[in-house]
């Protein structure tokens, strides 16, 4: 028997923390959270009646039309496996690529003030700043936080270690939002057709089917590999925005195009330094993946950011090591270019 859609709706938030909110979003549902008082364990009749109260309030009757397909009506352990196995995720951050993320498959969209379901299951995805990351973890149910998906550009071993979340699935999104709600730029290059972006861990293929259904490329890789494309991103980015602010450069592109020989000797520094300090391997052609994905995105602007995440730890490694890069940065400091005050 076809269930209506308030029970429909009754079912789905009887596991949860906060609130739910339908949005119709094509053939599936999109659900964004808004806090609300906490909901108790407890399944007896009293719960069931605020639910009821709650949903009513906003529209939702037992005449309704059903949800869409997508939607289950079985019970809500049924329904917390199916929508595990049909691609539920969790996206924390409404900002450029967090709403992305949002946009296709069914989805719980978490903003500043929401919490994350202790009762929830798939992956968690952080779309957010790096500098949110120490709160959400620390805010985050313990049972949780294996399902965190760590989507940040820069080094973040150090935090991940300190949380002790390593073997957590972490990934590097090459590809550029130009703006809210405009489509994505793909990081698919003449070098790399297969496109570069890349993740690691247990929710990696979940998140390549994600990106797949945006029509976006990812590559699930192991750590072995996914180790020196790390390093490799992060010196693309700490490189280019470094060579780009030093210069007064307005983007990446003129970075690269105005400034080759630079940008390749900061480049082949950063590579050195990197395989001596971890022992890692690049694969051949490192330069050239960095060039191609450049043009790509080479309207990018430039901007040295994040210093602690990104550059830092390659100033770290001294001058010795990195004799161009960090006079880089300190010809920065002295211009005021930089908000921020060299360690």
């Amino acid at each position: 028997m076809r269930l209506s859609t308030l029970a429909q709706l009754l079912l789905l938030t009887s596991s949860t923390t906060v609130a739910w909110t339908t949005v119709p979003n094509n053939a599936n549902t999109c659900r964004s959270l808004s806090q609300t008082t906490s909901l108790n364990a407890s399944r007896g009749a009293k719960k069931w009646s605020r639910k009821k109260a709650w949903l009513e309030k906003r529209g939702f009757t037992e005449e309704s039309e059903p949800l869409s397909a997508t939607s289950s009506t079985n019970s809500s352990s049924e329904t917390s496996s199916s929508s595990s196995s049909s691609g539920l995720c969790t996206v924390v951050g409404g900002g450029r690529i967090g709403s992305l993320l949002s946009s296709k498959g069914e989805t719980i969209l978490l903003k500043r003030g929401d919490t994350i379901d202790p009762d929830g299951s798939g992956p968690i995805l952080l779309a957010t700043r790096n500098d949110a990351l120490d709160s959400i973890v620390d805010n985050c149910p313990p049972n949780r936080r294996k399902d965190l998906v760590f989507l940040q550009n820069g080094y973040l071993d150090t935090f991940l270690e300190s949380k002790g979340l390593l073997d957590n699935t972490q990934a590097l999104l090459y590809l550029s939002v130009p703006a809210l709600g405009v489509e994505a730029v793909d990081g698919i290059t003449s070098v790399n057709p297969e496109g570069l972006t890349a993740s690691t861990g247990e929710w990696a293929q979940a998140l390549s089917d994600r990106l797949g259904s945006l029509d976006l490329k990812c590559n699930v890789v192991g750590m072995e590999e996914y180790r020196p494309a790390m390093f490799e991103k992060l010196i693309w980015i700490s490189t280019y925005m470094l060579v780009g602010t030093a210069k007064s450069c307005t983007s990446v592109g003129q970075a690269g195009s105005d400034y080759t020989a630079l940008v390749e000797s900061v480049v082949t520094e950063l590579v050195t330094a990197v395989s001596k300090k971890e022992g890692i391997s690049f694969p051949e052609g490192t330069m050239a993946r960095l060039a191609a994905y450049t043009d790509v995105v080479s309207d990018f602007p430039c901007g040295v950011k994040e210093f602690e995440w990104r550059n830092q730890y390659f100033y770290n490694l001294g001058d010795e090591e990195c004799p161009i890069h960090n006079g880089l940065l300190r010809e920065c400091a002295e211009g005021g270019k930089l908000g921020f005050e060299l360690p």
